[in-house]
């Protein structure tokens, strides 16, 4: 896809975002709309996914660390074609399969079951060696939040990768620089990240996270270092998209109401008019 594609799909991909959290009425949508542009880039430029065949032992791996920005991995996985875009609506509703956190038993395109922060980059890691055991190509992607990688599981995995070499695995860090709490530097600073990431012995690339000319450069990089596992530290804004919602750490964990959803949908409507 051309970048102009790839804004188009990541507009949509953020209108679904605020569909399901909506109707919900529960859910996190700041850090599913900061990264809608990593995860429209991941799902179509980037890994090599059918939704005709989403158990292909070939296929590219997904891990979404921070498992409770789901409503942007459904919306993306809905617009691939894994399942009905109509189903985002379902979200968190009992008996849907579109859980608060991703379940791997029950959606289809979901590569691990995530949630408890930390946990998802150790299982991302295991893939990715896995990969290297049964001498298999495909690659692992796993994204995480800049709050997240204060949990020294984070760590923990990320000093086996460096050691064992998976090249063939590529951390996200979807750095937009808020929590639930407020600012990570306020909270517990994880900076200097790119420093910390390359001590573990990681190839690491800083980017802006909302350009798709950064997001492809980076990673084609990645995929052409050798010898070492690649991070991304992706700097992006929290809501990204919806001008109330950007920046604002009241955003992190709540659903918009009635007039708020469809001055958010407005707004996603005029940029995808501009787009056209």
């Amino acid at each position: 896809m051309n970048k102009l594609e790839l804004q188009k799909k990541a507009v949509e991909v953020r209108k679904g975002i605020l569909t399901g959290v909506y109707n919900a009425k529960s859910g996190h949508p700041g850090g599913s709309l900061s990264a809608a542009d990593i995860y429209t880039y991941l799902y179509f430029e980037e890994m090599n996914v059918d939704p005709s065949r989403p158990d292909d032992p070939d296929r590219d791996r997904f891990v979404l660390s921070k498992g409770h920005t789901a409503p942007g991995y459904y919306s993306t996985l809905a617009s691939r074609g894994f399942f009905p875009v109509e189903d985002l609506k379902t979200l968190r509703h009992v008996g849907s399969y579109l859980q608060g956190h991703p379940d791997r038993k029950h959606t289809p395109g979901v590569d691990m079951s995530s949630g408890s922060l930390g946990q998802g980059f150790s299982a991302a890691v295991g893939m990715a060696l896995a990969a290297k055991m049964q001498g298999r190509e495909y690659r692992t992607y796993c994204l995480c939040g800049d709050g997240e990688i204060q949990e020294g599981q984070i760590w923990e995995a990320a000093m086996f990768a460096g050691h064992r070499k998976l090249d063939n695995l590529c951390l996200i860090v979807d750095n937009n620089n808020l929590q639930i709490d407020g600012t990570v530097e306020e909270v517990c600073s994880p900076y200097p990240i790119d420093e910390k990431f390359r001590a573990f012995n990681f190839h690491v690339i800083t980017i802006n996270g909302n350009d798709f000319d950064e997001l492809r450069k980076a990673f084609d990089e990645a995929k052409q270092h050798k010898g070492k596992p690649s991070a991304v530290i992706a700097s992006t804004v929290k809501g990204k998209g919806v001008s109330f919602m950007e920046n604002n750490v009241g955003w992190h964990g709540k659903a918009p109401s009635d007039d708020e959803y469809r001055l958010a949908m407005e707004e996603l409507e005029k940029e995808a008019a501009k787009l056209c």
